[in-house]
């Protein structure tokens, strides 16, 4: 169970501060508009990824080696993850002045979302092998994976909100930078974790 919990805190966190379109658009409505806008588009994974991850549960329902699949999936999962923390650890500070005018819209934020490939790479290649993973010790362990990673993604998205409002620099300064190249360091051995799990999946060991 912590095991799990640990996974999401530390994937939902990353999600939530790394620099991408969804995040770009947060401090867009944050600075140009009000905190108020940059939650709205906060919240758009709560309505985009719920479908994403119903489909890919759907799809591994029918392979008909799960282990195995797991297993390659894990090693693609170690990949992308891998690549996650490496770019959190050489993060740059955030051009605030760089970002482009966007319409104040839930749609918007939900647009975005669901046409980038971060969704659904994640979603395919990490988080639904892990909820599988985690359902063999029990559902409750899958759905709190779930929560506690919406939890810390949409939550850290909303805080970038109430921080940029409050102060600009924020995105600029030495303590988020700091904060990527931590939460960099846990990706990449997050990723080894998941390399191993896929060496055991796929009876490589």
């Amino acid at each position: 169970m912590w095991a799990y919990l640990g996974y999401a805190t530390i994937l939902g966190l990353s999600a939530g501060v790394s620099p991408g379109p969804l995040l770009a658009i947060v401090i867009t409505q944050t600075v140009k508009h009000n905190v108020r806008e940059g939650i709205k588009i906060a919240v758009a994974p709560l309505i985009t990824d719920i479908p994403i991850i119903c489909i890919a549960l759907f799809l591994y329902h029918y392979f008909d080696e799960p282990d195995f699949v797991l297993g390659v999936i894990s090693f693609i999962g170690a990949a992308f993850v891998f690549i996650l923390g490496i770019n959190s650890i050489r993060q740059k500070p955030v051009n605030l002045e760089s970002s482009v005018e966007e319409p104040r819209s839930y749609l918007k934020g939900v647009l975005v979302n669901a046409f980038s490939p971060h969704p659904y790479i994640f979603w395919f290649s990490v988080g639904v092998p892990t909820i599988i993973r985690a359902s063999r010790n029990s559902l409750v362990v899958s759905f709190t994976f779930i929560l506690c990673f919406f939890f810390f993604l949409v939550g850290s998205k909303i805080a970038i909100a109430l921080l940029v409002g409050k102060s600009r620099a924020f995105l600029s300064g030495s303590a988020y930078l700091w904060t990527m190249r931590i939460l960099g360091l846990f990706l990449i051995g997050f990723a080894v974790l998941l390399l191993t799990e896929g060496i055991s999946l796929t009876g490589m060991d």
